[in-house]
């Protein structure tokens, strides 16, 4: 039976790769048909997970996406995107041309490794560890500690933390020869020691640590891990009328009858990265994107995404509707930082973090994300913290944490996510503006509603 099942994939990889030999995909590059963006067009035969794949592309080579129209229905997957680079301007750059066509193009697909090089953390140079937990105040600082006890010298890390959890991906090597830790009793003590601190005294639903030697995509790894930690279960706390509740995305998803789709709809503020994060939680989620419109032009960015899941059918029930609709305002939420963003530049030294991290958790100051980099000897951090509460962080707080690290070395910087959003009616009048076509599949009978 398993020969036979190993034996239908191998028939089903080389089926694909026929298809793609005889329909190579095509990726044109347009700086002349819009005045203020560079059109990326992407023909492909079409295969589960393409669009994140592309998107992710574009979205690791740092371009911002203004607009997008996708269509995949049958065996053909024909996308337009309208990006810019992180300044708002139009690609000029030759070698990020040069990057969307080789990572794209027709070489990508015959060579995969060329899609997903963009973006990945290779294994030979260092070991990733995983860890996922309840947060809370001086986490961080407890975490850097322990590994410099252990002699691992922490040369990257990203933290994200969502409604009371934490997810982490960090990359060590050996203090003493820069190289890779691959000592089983050393990695299996780690694990252990890293599991104690997350679990603390009062881990709710339980602490994870894994340790990795393999290639792993940073950001799409943390998704992975949070919605797999179920970040997106409400922990029910009293905040009516904070505005933590009052600037969540607005998600809607509907029934189209007609095409036996389900249509998804978010409206939220705009930011860098937004497409990738809903389209990686469709995916990830097993769902299709069908079509889709994505407009960001202004500081509101809405989608619009006809969808079935893998086996074919749309959304179906009340609880699947639910549960799609909470992931997706996960998904969007873990990469908006609360809190002033604080950034360090310092020569690397073993130990670094785990100072800095200390002097935060003395001053009383709390991370909630974190952006770890090294670059030729260099330490290029960047920290979002609020104080305990998670309250926004007093000025005089904020001058002794530089005074004792050095004011030349950690620099404030403004955190455009702390800028408040139009207020929820305004939201909720754009988005039923945009939906016209929607609601008038509505009342046509077209789109059923679960309520």
């Amino acid at each position: 039976m398993e020969m036979d099942w190993m034996a239908s994939l191998d028939m089903d990889d080389e089926y694909e790769k026929l298809v793609i030999r005889m329909n190579p995909p095509r990726v044109d590059i347009d700086n002349s048909a819009c005045e203020n963006a560079t059109i990326v067009q992407v023909d492909s035969a079409n295969k589960h997970g393409i669009l994140l794949e592309v998107v992710q592309v574009l979205t690791d080579l740092n371009l911002l996406i203004k607009k997008a129209y996708i269509s995949s229905d049958g065996g053909w997957f024909m996308d337009v995107f309208h990006v810019t680079d992180q300044y708002g301007k139009k690609l000029t750059d030759e070698g990020v041309i040069g990057c969307i066509q080789k990572s794209l193009g027709t070489n990508a697909c015959f060579l995969p490794s060329l899609r997903r090089s963009v973006g990945l953390k290779p294994a030979s140079e260092h070991t990733a560890i995983e860890l996922t937990g309840t947060d809370r105040p001086g986490l961080l600082s407890e975490i850097f500690a322990v590994l410099v006890d252990l002699k691992c010298n922490v040369v990257g890390a990203e933290v994200w933390t969502h409604n009371m959890r934490v997810a982490s991906v960090v990359y060590v090597t050996d203090e003493a020869t820069c190289a890779p830790i691959d000592d089983p009793e050393r990695l299996s003590r780690i694990r252990e020691l890293l599991c104690n601190v997350l679990r603390g005294n009062n881990d709710i639903r339980g602490a994870k640590t894994v340790v990795s030697m393999g290639v792993t995509h940073t950001e799409r790894r943390l998704h992975q891990m949070m919605f797999a930690d179920r970040d997106y279960e409400r922990v029910h706390r009293d905040r009516s009328g904070s505005a933590e509740d009052k600037f969540r995305p607005l998600v809607t998803v509907q029934n189209c009858i007609e095409k036996d789709y389900s249509v998804v709809s978010i409206l939220c503020k705009d930011r860098p990265k937004l497409l990738f994060d809903t389209v990686c939680t469709l995916t990830d989620m097993d769902y299709v994107v069908f079509h889709g419109t994505i407009s960001a032009t202004g500081p509101e960015a809405y989608q619009e995404y006809y969808i079935r899941h893998t086996d074919g059918f749309p959304v179906n029930s009340e609880a699947e509707r639910q549960r799609v609709i909470q992931c997706l305002e996960a998904a969007i939420e873990r990469r908006v930082s609360d809190g002033l963003r604080l950034e360090l530049c310092t020569s690397d030294r073993p130990g670094l973090l785990s100072d800095v991290t200390r002097i935060f958790r003395e001053n009383g100051l709390s991370v909630t994300r974190a952006e770890v980099t090294t670059r030729g000897g260099k330490a290029v951090n960047a920290f979002y913290v609020t104080d305990a509460a998670g309250n926004p962080v007093d000025s005089k707080t904020v001058e002794a944490v530089r005074q004792e690290i050095g004011q030349a070395v950690l620099q404030v910087k403004e955190n455009s996510a702390c800028v408040k959003s139009p207020p929820r009616e305004t939201a909720v009048r754009f988005l039923f503006s945009n939906l016209f076509r929607s609601r008038s599949l509505y009342n046509l009978g077209l789109i059923k509603s679960f309520s």
